[in-house]
């Protein structure tokens, strides 16, 4: 009877551990007071593609996500004005909760995981970092953490989600190759902005239409087949920003075609966003990616690096993808 008792036991046991190992999914549960619509929208990369979906608010402001990710990936919580309330690293068997106040900048805690509790930590650390429009304090801090634990995921986190200067690609080149590979699963740094490991462009035949969050607004479906356009897709901070917007005015207002330019910031992090638009022209129309360079259909892109430059025709066929603002310019001038 006593070792009936005990094989029972260990039977148990065993059925509890295969149960938390087995994978399922993992769990997004939220509790942000003062979040704006009924609905949160969640946004990651998934094991087949990019997974955005509405998921709806209680009057309790609670929400819970499930989703599912062989592998660690970053996963964005946004309310319905497209506003971003935390991102997250979620796998397999992580149960992750968050808890905060939407109109507090910086209140939103999240735990249930190592990398996110240690993620946390970092943020509490350096929270005036996180909160100075200058990003390069933060970017010393990262590079820092970086250099300093090769073995660690969060080394990956910090340098994807929130570095800012991918403008020397040799030195973030160094950043990223001096972590150990077990702590750079290819499912976080595929969507790594400044990435060298990235892979080279798709074929992109046509681009018909993109649903982006317009400035002051909400989601807009972006019809690209009634005439030319050409998108700037940027990230912050975009060095010599007003010469290459001077550029397009004079394109703009140079040409008789009838043609647009789509401004696109491409990032997470919205802060500098209504400051750095404030001196564009007010013809232009500008959008927010919130899943960045995954963000569906400029996802198709190829995207590997900030700034990026995509034209297409009437037709929404893409007649130039590519970081050259020169290449992307010659692609929507007329030919005589």
């Amino acid at each position: 009877m006593k070792i009936r008792q005990i094989l029972i036991i260990v039977i148990v046991a065993l059925t509890a551990v295969l149960t938390s190992c087995s994978g399922d999914g993992f769990k997004i549960d939220g509790n942000i007071a003062a979040i704006k619509g009924t609905m949160v929208r969640v946004v990651f990369d998934g094991d087949s593609g990019i997974v955005d979906e509405l998921v709806n608010v209680d009057n309790k402001v609670h929400f819970t996500y499930e989703g599912e990710s062989a592998q660690p990936v970053l996963v964005s919580i946004l309310d319905m004005n497209g506003n971003q309330l935390m991102t997250v690293v979620a796998v397999n068997g992580d149960h992750i909760k968050m808890k905060g106040d939407a109109g507090k900048a910086m209140s939103i805690k999240a735990k249930g995981s190592k990398v996110n509790e240690d993620w946390q930590l970092f943020r509490d650390e350096h929270k005036a970092f996180y909160t100075d429009p200058n990003p390069s304090r933060l970017d010393a801090a990262i590079e820092k953490y970086v250099r300093e634990h090769p073995a660690d995921m969060l080394s990956t986190v910090l340098l994807m989600a929130d570095y800012s200067n991918y403008t020397d690609a040799d030195k973030v080149g160094k950043l990223l190759n001096s972590i150990q590979a077990e702590a750079r699963p290819e499912s976080l740094t595929r969507a790594f902005l400044g990435n060298p490991m990235g892979h080279k462009n798709p074929s992109v035949p046509r681009l018909m239409t993109l649903t982006l969050v317009k400035h002051g607004g909400d989601f807009e479906e972006i019809k690209l087949t009634d005439q030319m356009t050409l998108i700037s897709l940027w990230a912050n901070p975009q060095d010599d920003r007003n010469t290459k917007m001077q550029k397009l005015r004079e394109l703009s207002e140079g040409t008789d075609t009838q043609f647009r330019i789509i401004d696109v910031l491409a990032e997470a992090d919205t802060l500098r966003w209504h400051q750095t638009i404030a001196s564009d022209p007010k013809s232009w129309q500008h959008y927010w990616a919130p899943g960045g360079p995954l963000e569906q259909g400029i996802q198709m892109l190829g995207i590997n690096t900030m700034p990026w430059y995509a034209v297409t025709d009437s037709t929404g066929l893409v007649t130039y993808s590519g970081p050259s603002l020169e290449q992307a310019i010659k692609a929507a001038t007329p030919r005589p």
